[in-house]
């Protein structure tokens, strides 16, 4: 509850804000993610991070959904498929493939093009219509991530760079299904059912992709495996499709200019990587575009 300033009664918290702050503690967590990625894979492969990680959340998934005596939603079976190949196999593979080759940090940077990605998606398939204004937006804070990229000459197109672009791909599409099924059911059960659909898959992947030598448990690469299967890809996206859900797919995609900036400053704490004043200045000016797009109105299409 917020106080109104002229008569001082606590007027109700709106559900956009709701849906920005959700938003913001889902783009906090996954901000985490490439960082705890190059920490795996300092002994696990791309695969067993993948396939691993997805098999640790399917279990508390599953756990939950039994606790809680959720009925199976059938009718929405395909889209939770769907978003489950995207968000639980299509970019955490791709993420792993080129954190071997990529600086946590550069991966931040490129993947600060999602949540324009997203908005366009949520466009074609949710029916979410941006204003003029909105688009500016969206494409001012990519033209800024991609600026801060290209500012050290240091962003010459790699394999890395393709496979962080086709799992942001994987990504945005992921985020609007399953922001669309948000609407309908809570966003911790959209994530539960992708998981569970998609565990055979993520089962199988983890046995043929284990080591053959497990890392002894004092191995750092354990905690970011953790982190990836607790938090990425289980307790991340219940904040984030509960405020899809609750804020609009495109408005509140926009949060996710800021999780170049998280990605960055936890690189920098667990990589020791360096930030600085230009990175800060780079950080405001998204801050300013997210603010500014939060005003910019975003009309539902009839259907």
């Amino acid at each position: 509850m917020t106080d109104d300033a002229r008569t001082g009664i606590p007027r109700p918290v709106s559900r956009e804000t709701i849906g920005l702050v959700m938003g913001l503690v889902g783009v906090t967590i996954f901000g985490g993610t490439l960082p705890a990625t190059r920490v795996a894979l300092a002994a696990f492969s791309p695969a067993f991070v993948t396939f691993g990680r997805a098999a640790l959340a399917a279990s508390l998934a599953a756990i939950v959904l039994v606790v809680l005596k959720r009925r199976f939603p059938r009718k929405d079976l395909k889209k939770l498929a769907f978003a489950g190949l995207m968000l639980v196999v299509g970019f955490p593979l791709l993420s792993s493939i080129a954190m071997r080759t990529v600086p946590a940090a550069h991966g931040g940077v490129v993947l600060g093009l999602l949540p324009l990605m997203t908005s366009i998606f949520a466009t074609l398939f949710a029916g979410e219509r941006p204003s003029p204004m909105f688009w500016v937006c969206g494409l001012v804070g990519a033209a800024l991530v991609v600026a801060f990229a290209l500012r050290d000459g240091h962003m010459a197109l790699s394999s890395g760079d393709v496979a962080l672009f086709l799992a942001s791909l994987a990504a945005s599409a992921g985020y609007v299904v399953s922001g669309v099924l948000a609407r309908g059911m809570p966003g911790w059960e959209v994530i539960c059912w992708a998981l569970v659909i998609v565990a055979p898959l993520s089962f199988a992947g983890a046995a043929v992709s284990a080591p053959v030598e497990w890392p002894g448990l004092e191995n750092p690469a354990w905690l970011g495996f953790f982190y990836l299967g607790v938090g990425s890809m289980f307790l991340g996206f219940f904040a984030w499709n509960l405020g899809l859900g609750i804020g609009g797919i495109a408005r509140v995609s926009q949060v996710q200019l800021l999780q170049t900036f998280v990605t960055l400053a936890i690189a920098s704490i667990v990589l020791g990587e360096t930030i600085t004043g230009e990175t800060l200045a780079f950080a405001v000016a998204v801050v300013a575009v997210v603010a500014l797009g939060r005003r910019a109105r975003i009309e539902k299409r009839r259907q």
